[in-house]
């Protein structure tokens, strides 16, 4: 199988990084996971309690963000420590839509990322992979879910994490988060018009992983 480049784009808890990752190792591409580095630097910003984007980037610059996989899942690091806990707290997913909007922190963690991509042979998610980072990739899906079942989704998660959550107050952030994302002026959730639209409401993982391995293979 060729180097190919998969952008898949979408909401909030729409099952974008669990299926990117199923598709990385069935086929042997690099997951880079675009929504860890938000957060990571919105990590920074509240350890920081700072709003500036230079701040965060200069701590980013002597404390990279960087990825090691293991047989219990992908771990994120700043520096020489490991974030992966701290960035799904509560707290920092309810700043990273404001911290991701920020144009100086995206147009520096989007040069990383695109750095990364540049040898082909990766699959990323995020919010703007294909209009933005990967213009040019190869396959693009855009997945979106009804609210309801990404709350649903979420909230499982966290109580699998320990994380307290109430399923309403969920929805509500996540609806919220929805309205941030698409109405951000810079780099604004959206389909991009060569997306391949997959809602994921009903569906297994492994109905989304089997659709968009065939579209692959199929290149």
């Amino acid at each position: 199988m060729k180097k190919i480049q998969i952008a898949i784009d979408g909401p909030a808890s729409s099952g974008k990084s669990t299926v990117a990752k199923i598709v990385a190792q069935d086929l042997g591409l690099i997951y880079l996971d675009t929504g860890a580095m938000y957060r990571a630097a919105t990590s920074v910003a509240l350890l920081k309690q700072t709003k500036a984007p230079q701040e965060i980037i200069s701590y980013i610059k002597e404390n990279p963000i960087s990825f090691k996989n293991t047989k219990q899942g992908q771990l994120v690091f700043l520096g020489s420590k490991d974030v992966t806990s701290l960035i799904r707290t509560n707290e920092v997913t309810n700043h990273v839509s404001f911290v991701a909007a920020l144009a100086e922190i995206r147009t520096f963690l989007v040069a990383e990322q695109q750095r990364i991509a540049a040898e082909g042979g990766i699959i990323m998610d995020g919010r703007d992979i294909g209009t933005v980072v990967l213009p040019q990739a190869d396959l693009k899906i855009f997945l979106v879910a009804s609210v309801d079942e990404r709350a649903k989704r979420r909230y499982k998660e966290n109580k699998l994490k320990g994380i307290p959550t109430e399923l309403e107050k969920l929805k509500a952030e996540i609806a919220e988060r929805d309205r941030k994302d698409s109405t951000r002026a810079n780099s604004p959730l959206k389909q991009a018009t060569d997306a391949l639209l997959l809602d994921s409401t009903g569906k297994s993982i492994q109905e989304i992983v089997q659709f968009i391995e065939q579209k692959a293979q199929a290149l």
